[in-house]
């Protein structure tokens, strides 16, 4: 691990995993104000709280982390809606995103999962038809798979991107794979230059889950315009959240075409070719985004971009200055991204470098106040029960003995709760807390 990482860390090629360097400035939250530094290098002989000193973070957490944050602009768009009832915001939302992220096709749909799931039946791929995803993600993702015959592929992540990793994608491809359907994990984009190389080699096709990427973008290209098709979910924690909806992207008109028929009642007015416009009802099922959250969606992709900056811009405060402390590396960056932050801050501990245990530095930053800190865990799928069972699939996943890289994650990883709005003394204290306890962190390798 030690060799691994600081090769990763120092390294700088194409293909070289750095931290984000770009402070992103204004939007949501206000310029900060000067915070003196005086008391955040702590002395050597400061004891650590957890062995009865005094706590490093004595500043109150009140509405650090609220999310959404909504406004009276969606208050009234609500209200709109409420007062003049139509399904015309989710007409507006379409055409909003379509123009926001330059993409030609895109469908509202009830939620993320049922995005996808009109995805899979879109593919229209033979029964056994494998699907590449990676290990570590939403379940949705793949159990609506068992509808459509499909076969999901297990993929390792690599730990330090939380990323599907690309040899173990490209070792895991036989005669059956016919499609790739990586994660942009925690607003981080996966690498797509590298998968879509890979997937044009092949010939395979090439998907995206974007649900935690609204606005991420790899090469100046936005997350969810460089598969054949894409979803986004717009569930409350989103960056961009409307309580409950989704988005699924279309390169081309027969996939939009086929996947709008599949789950929406009575479009077939707006469908111009003639294999799918005769089915006046639809295909049986019915995904209609709700109008009320088309509405709340469109008011918040207005102002994505700013919150987005905003919010990348309080991280790197923190990270910026917690990441030099030896053994602790974040959730890596390339310089060809622009990552967005969704839900949690995750790092990973070497605990060698460190010269302690994740959970010795866990339940140090615990006692010194650090409430917002836990021992990260990646979504590690292949242990449930669903995917082992066969009465719920016609062809059981795939899943390998060995997962190295979601193992060694969640042996080492650490995840932190974002401050969602200006918190300019708790981030300068959470600050003192990571160098208290790594000053002490010998003592916290004896225990």
């Amino acid at each position: 691990m030690k060799n691994k990482t600081n090769k990763l860390k120092t390294v700088k090629t194409r293909r070289t995993f750095i931290k984000s360097t770009g402070v992103a400035t204004g939007g949501l939250l206000l310029a900060p104000p000067t915070i003196s530094m005086a008391g955040t290098h702590l002395k050597d002989e400061e004891t650590l709280a957890l062995n009865g000193g005094p706590k490093a973070i004595t500043a109150s957490h009140d509405d650090a982390t609220t999310w959404p944050r909504y406004g009276a602009e969606e208050e009234k768009a609500v209200l709109e809606v409420v007062r003049n009832p139509s399904y015309t915001p989710i007409d507006a939302l379409e055409e909003d995103w379509k123009k926001h992220f330059n993409v030609p096709y895109c469908k509202a749909h009830f939620n993320g999962t049922s995005s996808i799931t009109a995805m899979y039946f879109t593919l229209d791929l033979p029964a056994g038809s494998e699907i590449m995803v990676p290990c570590c993600t939403f379940w949705a993702q793949i159990t609506p798979m068992r509808f459509f015959d499909l076969v999901p592929i297990m993929i390792d992540i690599n730990p330090l991107t939380l990323n599907m990793d690309v040899e173990d994608l490209k070792r895991k491809l036989t005669k059956n794979t016919k499609a790739v359907f990586p994660v942009h994990y925690l607003g981080m984009p996966a690498d797509m230059d590298y998968i879509s190389d890979f997937c044009k080699e092949k010939g395979l096709i090439l998907l995206e889950d974007a649900c935690h990427a609204h606005g991420a973008s790899m090469h100046g290209k936005f997350m969810g315009s460089w598969g054949r098709m894409a979803c986004f979910s717009f569930q409350a924690s989103k960056p961009l959240p409307a309580i409950e909806g989704g988005m699924g992207i279309y390169q081309n008109q027969n996939d939009y075409e086929r996947a709008a028929i599949f789950g929406h009642y009575l479009y077939s007015s707006k469908i111009k070719s003639p294999e799918y416009s005769k089915y006046k009802y639809g295909l049986g099922m019915k995904l209609r985004m709700h109008p009320m959250a088309a509405a709340l969606a469109k008011c918040q992709l207005e102002t994505l971009d700013k919150r987005n900056a905003a919010l990348k811009a309080q991280v790197r405060r923190l990270n910026d200055r917690i990441t030099q402390l030896p053994g602790l590396y974040e959730q890596q960056n390339r310089p060809d991204v622009d990552r967005v932050y969704y839900w949690s801050n995750r790092f990973l501990l070497n605990e060698t470098e460190a010269g302690m245990s994740r959970d010795a530095c866990v339940k140090a930053l615990k006692a010194e106040g650090v409430s917002l800190v836990s021992a990260g865990k990646a979504q590690f799928l292949c242990d449930d029960p669903i995917f082992h069972e066969a009465k719920w699939w016609h062809h059981l996943p795939v899943i390998a003995d060995k997962y190295p890289g979601a193992r060694e994650f969640n042996k080492g990883g650490i995840a932190l709760e974002m401050f969602t709005r200006e918190m300019p003394e708790l981030t300068e204290q959470y600050i003192a807390a990571f160098e208290k306890v790594w000053e002490h962190r010998k003592e916290l390798g004896k225990s």
